[in-house]
């Protein structure tokens, strides 16, 4: 079983930057492909980025490439999404994602998920 919890969300002006963090459970931490997703209100999950097992191997969204940089410390299992540019179309909750088999197609945990939000 592997848990994922979320923190760095909060309240920022468009414009401004935040940086998401996933902490995850597990001793195969650096097996797992690691994504990001949001739900912005009255909306369905969307795909924000996706790293594989190397920082090098990394995809993301277009509403957010060029401002967005997903990232993995697999030392700390931790995962980190830094957000630039933030923009209030942003806004949502964003959570974290595991996939153990990693590949970052289907992704078998989540966590709860941290709000963003940005005012203009």
């Amino acid at each position: 079983q592997v848990q994922l919890v979320e923190s760095g969300g909060g309240l920022v002006q468009a414009g401004g930057s935040l940086r998401l963090s996933c902490a995850a459970s597990g001793r195969t931490f650096s097996n797992y492909a690691m994504g990001w997703f949001r739900r912005a209100p009255g909306k369905e999950r969307e795909f924000v980025a996706r790293i594989r097992w190397s920082s090098d191997n990394t995809y993301y969204a277009e509403s957010v490439k060029g401002r967005f940089t997903i990232s993995r410390d697999n030392a700390k299992n931790t995962m980190y999404l830094q957000m630039n540019s933030l923009k209030p179309e942003d806004t949502a909750v964003y959570y974290c994602a595991a996939d153990p088999r990693g590949v970052g197609y289907g992704y078998d945990y989540w966590g709860q998920g941290t709000q963003v939000t940005v005012s203009s």
